[in-house]
């Protein structure tokens, strides 16, 4: 079992750069394949990047690519979420979540961040 924990979520103007933070405990953080997820109001939640343990394979959804960058520290238990160039439907809470290689799902979740983008 993990805990995951995000931060770095504000309001920002339209045009600005965010980086989210989601520290994770409680077993091997390099044993995971971490993603992150966005539900924005009214919406379903949904899928915005994921890197494999070690970096070297990172998937994003093509509603993000070109703006977002998933990155991780192993030696800090810890997954970023760089975000550029915002837009007002960027504005969403945002998740982590993680699951082991070879498990089909992401079973462990944060509480989620919010991130709110003004026009």
């Amino acid at each position: 079992q993990v805990q995951l924990v995000e931060s770095g979520g504000r309001l920002v103007q339209a045009g600005g750069s965010l980086r989210l933070s989601c520290v994770v405990s409680g077993r091997t953080f390099s044993s995971y394949i971490m993603g992150w997820f966005r539900q924005a109001p009214g919406k379903e939640r949904e899928f915005v990047a994921q890197i494999s343990w070690s970096g070297g394979a990172i998937r994003y959804a093509d509603s993000v690519k070109g703006r977002f960058t998933i990155s991780r520290d192993n030696f800090k238990n810890t997954v970023y979420l760089q975000i550029d160039s915002l837009k007002p439907e960027d504005t969403a809470l945002y998740y982590c979540a993680a699951r082991l290689f070879g498990q089909t799902d992401f079973a462990s979740w944060g509480q989620g961040t919010q991130v709110t983008v003004s026009s």
